[in-house]
C-alpha cells in the first residue's frame, strides 16, 4: 500500500491566476495555507505574491537582459511567468500567451501544435496550449522545491482543479501537462466542488447547522475565463449529513475576460466619437488597462472614473499615446446591465446564425447574459430529471408545469465563488435575480454560504480534498460529471444517399467513481480490427438515471452532446485477420483523474482492445 505523503497540495490552475495551498498532514493541528509564489513583476523585479498571473510573455531577443530575467531558483528561468508576463504583455499584447486553460478544452484545435499567443508574426516565437499549461506548473512546483527543498512537490498528494464542464479529452490534457513536469500522484478536481469544500474546511463543523438535509445548493463560480455551475444536494446516510454533487452545468466560456474585453470596446467606440480610431492590437493593450480600472471601480464605489493610457506606435517602438477615462457609470452599465440582466427564468441565451466563416479562435459564448445561462441550467436540469416526488426539489415545482412558468430546479442555498463575484455590486445582482425566480415560484429565498476567499477557495478547498482522501474531513460524493455513451452503428441494407442510423449506448452511468470498472455483458457487438475506424463518443449531464447499458434509438439535442470523435486502427492479434469483425462484450474503467477507458472484450478467447480518450489529434 502506497505510504500517504507528508503535504496534501491543491492546484487552481486557472485561466487568468494559479494559486498553491498546502496541508501539513504531520501537524499538530492540519491547516490550509497558501504558497507565497516568487515571480517577477518587472525586469529585475521579484516579488511573492500569493497568486501566479496564467501568462506567458515571449520577448524580443534584444527586450530584455539576461540578468533581469533572474528568479529565486534560476538564473535562466524557461519563460517569462506570472506578473511581469501580464505587464509587458498590455503594452505588447502580439507577445502574450493568455488563456491556455481555455484553449486547452478546445475540441476544434490541436492542443499539441505550437500556435500560441494566436495571430502573432512569424518572428515572434509559439507555444501550443499544452506547453503554457506545463510552464504554469512548473513554476509552481519550482517555487515550491525552493520552500520546501525536504519534500519536493513530485513526491507530495497532488489535487489539480478543472472546471465540471471539462470533458475527458480536457481532463487528459490537464493530467498530461501535470504529468509532463513529473507530478506523478496527482488527482483531479472539479472547481465547484473544491470551493464548496473550502467552505466545510472554513466552517469546520459547524457546517452541518448552516444547511439541512433536502438543501440543494447552487454553486455559481465565475473566473476570468468561464462560467461553472453545479447542484450538490444535502442528504441522510446512516443518520449523518452528507453531500452529492447532483448535476453541472455546459462550458461556458464566458467570464471576467470577456468583461475585460466589452469595456475595452466600449472606449473604443467613445474615442470613435472624436474621430480617434483604434487599431486591433491597441483594443487588446487596453483590454488588459480595462482589467484593473474595472476591479478600481467595482471595489470603490466613491471612485468616479480611472484614466486609461492607450498605447500608439511611432517610428520608435512606442510614440505618443491617447488617453481617455474609464468612468464609474460605464462600468456599470457595461457589467450590470449587460452581463447581469434581470430577467425572468424563461428567458434563456439567444443564438444569433453564425457566418460562414469565421476567424480560428475561442469558442466564446454567443450571449454575455450570466443570467440567462443560469437560468437554461435550471431549467434543463428540471426538464430532463426524473419523474420523482414533486415535493422534492429535483421533481419539478407543483402547480407550475406551464407553458408560461416551466419547471426549473429551485436551489435553497446559493454558494458564489470566483474572481468576478468579489464584487459586491454583481454578486447583490446576480442574488437578487435568481431570489426573485424562487419569489415568482412561491419558494423562500435562498440562503447565502459565506466565509470563503474568492481568489483562493478553489486551491485551498482542493488542499484540504487531499486530506480528505487521506481519511480526514468531510468528502462530497461526486464520480463522473456526464453520462457517456458510445455510438453503434446500425446493421441495415444500404439506401442511397443515407448513413446507417446511429445508436448510442451508456458506458459510464452519471456518477461513476474514479477508479470503478463496469462490465456490460448483456450485449454483443461487432469490433472492426486491422482497418481505419473512428468510435463515436457522447457525453450528458441531464439523463443522470441512465444505467451502464442503457440503450437509445433517438435522443434530443440537449439530451446528448457530441464528443471529438477517435480515429484509430485497432491491431490485428494473433489468429485473426484485417478486416475482421470480431463479437465482442464491452467494459469501461474510469481512471483516478476522470477519464474513461472502454475496452472491448472478445467473446470466442477474451482478447482485449481499448480505446481511451486520450484525444489523438491531427
Amino acid at each position: 500500500m502506497e505510504q500517504h505523503a507528508r503535504y496534501c497540495v491543491g492546484i487552481d490552475l486557472g485561466t487568468t491566476h494559479s494559486v498553491l495551498s498546502y496541508v501539513d498532514m504531520h501537524a499538530e493541528t492540519p491547516q490550509v495555507k497558501v504558497l507565497s509564489i516568487p515571480q517577477m513583476t518587472a525586469p529585475g523585479t521579484v516579488e511573492s505574491l500569493p497568486q501566479l498571473g496564467s501568462f506567458v510573455y515571449q520577448p524580443h531577443e534584444h527586450e530584455m537582459s539576461p540578468k533581469a530575467r533572474i528568479l529565486p531558483w534560476s538564473d535562466e528561468p524557461q519563460a517569462l511567468v506570472g506578473a511581469i508576463a501580464r505587464n509587458l504583455g498590455s503594452k505588447t499584447p502580439i507577445r502574450l500567451i493568455a488563456s491556455a486553460k481555455s484553449w486547452l478544452c478546445h475540441g476544434g484545435i490541436n492542443r499539441r501544435e505550437a500556435f500560441l499567443p494566436a495571430g502573432s508574426p512569424d518572428d515572434v516565437s509559439k507555444l501550443s496550449p499544452l506547453q503554457a499549461s506545463e510552464l504554469y506548473l512548473a513554476h509552481l512546483q519550482n517555487a515550491w522545491n525552493h520552500q520546501f527543498p525536504r519534500y519536493p512537490l513530485a513526491e507530495q498528494d497532488v489535487t489539480i482543479t478543472i472546471p465540471a464542464s471539462f470533458d475527458p479529452a480536457a481532463r487528459d490534457f490537464t493530467a498530461e501537462a501535470a504529468k509532463n513536469v513529473g507530478l506523478s500522484r496527482r488527482t483531479l478536481l472539479e472547481e465547484p466542488q473544491a470551493a464548496l469544500y473550502s467552505w466545510i474546511d472554513t466552517h469546520g463543523d459547524s457546517w452541518r447547522e448552516r444547511v439541512k438535509i433536502g438543501d440543494v445548493v447552487l454553486v455559481v463560480d465565475i473566473g476570468g475565463g468561464t462560467t461553472d455551475l453545479s447542484l450538490v444536494e444535502v442528504k441522510e446516510s446512516d443518520g449523518h449529513l452528507v453531500l452529492e454533487r447532483v448535476a453541472v452545468g455546459e462550458h461556458i466560456l464566458l467570464g471576467g475576460d470577456n468583461m475585460d474585453l466589452a469595456l475595452a470596446y466600449r472606449l473604443k467606440m467613445k474615442l470613435a466619437q472624436n474621430g480617434q480610431e483604434l487599431q486591433a492590437w491597441q483594443i487588446q493593450a487596453i483590454t488588459h488597462a480595462c482589467r484593473d480600472a474595472k476591479e478600481a471601480l467595482l471595489n470603490d464605489a466613491q471612485l468616479d472614473a480611472v484614466p486609461i493610457v492607450v498605447p500608439s506606435r511611432s517610428s520608435k517602438l512606442f510614440g505618443a499615446t491617447l488617453k481617455t477615462d474609464l468612468t464609474q457609470q460605464e462600468v456599470r452599465q457595461t457589467l450590470v446591465d449587460g452581463f447581469f440582466p434581470q430577467i425572468s427564468i424563461d428567458e434563456l441565451p439567444q443564438q444569433r446564425a453564425r457566418g460562414a466563416l469565421t476567424q480560428m479562435g475561442l469558442p466564446y459564448a454567443q450571449d454575455a447574459g450570466i443570467t440567462r445561462h443560469i437560468a437554461a441550467f435550471l431549467t434543463k436540469q428540471a426538464g430532463d430529471s426524473p419523474e420523482t416526488d414533486p415535493m422534492m426539489p429535483f421533481g419539478g415545482i407543483p402547480g407550475l408545469e406551464t407553458s408560461a412558468s416551466p419547471t426549473f430546479i429551485q436551489p435553497s442555498v446559493i454558494l458564489l465563488n470566483g474572481g468576478v463575484l468579489k464584487s459586491t455590486l454583481l454578486a447583490k445582482r446576480l442574488l437578487a435575480t435568481i431570489n426573485r425566480w424562487l419569489t415568482d415560484a412561491g419558494a423562500e429565498s435562498a440562503r447565502t454560504l459565506t466565509g470563503i476567499n474568492l481568489d483562493l477557495a478553489v486551491s485551498q478547498g482542493a488542499a484540504y480534498y487531499g486530506a480528505v482522501r487521506q481519511g480526514s474531513g468531510v468528502k462530497i460524493r461526486g464520480g463522473l460529471a456526464s453520462a457517456y455513451y458510445v455510438g453503434i452503428e446500425s446493421a441495415m441494407p444500404a439506401i442511397p444517399g443515407m448513413a446507417p442510423p446511429l445508436e448510442a449506448m451508456c458506458v459510464a452511468p452519471f456518477g461513476m467513481e474514479e477508479g470503478a470498472s463496469i462490465t456490460i455483458s448483456q450485449r454483443e457487438f461487432g469490433l472492426v480490427i486491422g482497418q481505419p475506424v473512428h468510435f463515436q463518443f457522447f457525453g450528458s449531464t441531464v439523463r443522470r438515471d441512465d444505467a451502464a447499458g442503457t440503450h437509445l434509438d433517438t435522443w434530443s439535442a440537449d439530451e446528448l452532446q457530441e464528443l471529438p470523435e477517435i480515429q484509430v486502427t485497432l491491431p490485428v492479434t494473433e489468429g485473426r485477420k484485417h478486416g475482421q469483425i470480431v463479437p465482442v462484450t464491452l467494459a469501461a474503467h474510469v481512471t483516478e483523474v476522470g477519464t474513461l477507458y472502454l475496452e472491448a472484450i472478445a467473446t470466442d478467447n477474451s482478447q482485449k482492445w481499448h480505446v481511451e480518450f486520450d484525444v489523438r489529434e491531427g
